[in-house]
């Protein structure tokens, strides 16, 4: 079964690294000020960056629903 990724807009700063790590997960919305989760269903072959990406968020907004 897949996990599922969200971001906390209200905390996102648009650093862009979780963009950066796992560009299949993660881009910047729209006018780029925060990230989007653009695939909410990760499969197992990208729970590591997105893992990845939740370590090196600089406000931790990113989480495992």
């Amino acid at each position: 079964m897949a996990k599922q990724v969200q971001i906390d807009q209200d905390e996102c700063v648009g650093c862009q690294s979780c963009v950066e790590l796992c560009p299949e997960v993660f881009q910047m919305g729209p006018g780029e000020e925060k990230a989007m989760v653009m695939k909410p269903e990760v499969g197992a072959d990208q729970e590591a960056c997105v893992a990845e990406a939740i370590d090196t968020c600089p406000v931790s907004c990113i989480s495992w629903v």
